[in-house]
């Protein structure tokens, strides 16, 4: 179901720290844009919310597909890349822009992360204030000026 133009942007965060996932979600809910935050803590919730399977086997109207995914790497369950891998690999998701949110700067996790197909890849700074500075940034970008791929969809 095509969203009408009125309906703020969805965005799933896939974040297994409580405490980063308060703080992105406060974040984005300080913007000037309207958005609608869906926090899951694992990488199998994550792909239930994106399936409508499991504890989310609702309509697209109650579970709706999102905008952007924030997805961090190491996840209970099943691994952030493996969360990446799927939604680059599955018609009607492949063009959800995944921006990998996380707390590793090693080489090897950004060179998997891009090979897979990452949009964007940001260390979370660990100063508050910066981090307060780049989730405003992120949202502005994935949210305001970016063109979305799904538009229309």
């Amino acid at each position: 179901m095509a969203e009408s133009q009125g309906d703020p942007p969805v965005i799933l965060l896939v974040e297994d720290n409580e405490a980063h996932a308060e703080l992105v979600m406060r974040s984005f809910r300080e913007l000037d844009i309207e958005n609608v935050i869906f926090h899951v803590s694992d990488g199998q919730q994550a792909l239930d919310f994106l399936h409508n399977k499991g504890g989310f086997a609702k309509t697209a109207e109650t579970n709706p597909r999102p905008h952007l995914v924030l997805l961090d790497l190491r996840l209970p369950k099943v691994d952030g890349l493996d969360v990446l891998r799927e939604i680059k690999k599955t018609p009607g998701l492949q063009r959800i822009p995944v921006v990998i949110l996380t707390s590793s700067d090693a080489e090897n996790d950004i060179l998997r992360s891009y090979d897979s197909g990452a949009n964007s890849y940001v260390v979370k700074p660990t100063e508050f204030r910066k981090f307060t500075r780049v989730m405003e940034s992120l949202g502005h970008y994935w949210l305001g000026w970016n063109v979305p791929s799904c538009a229309g969809e």
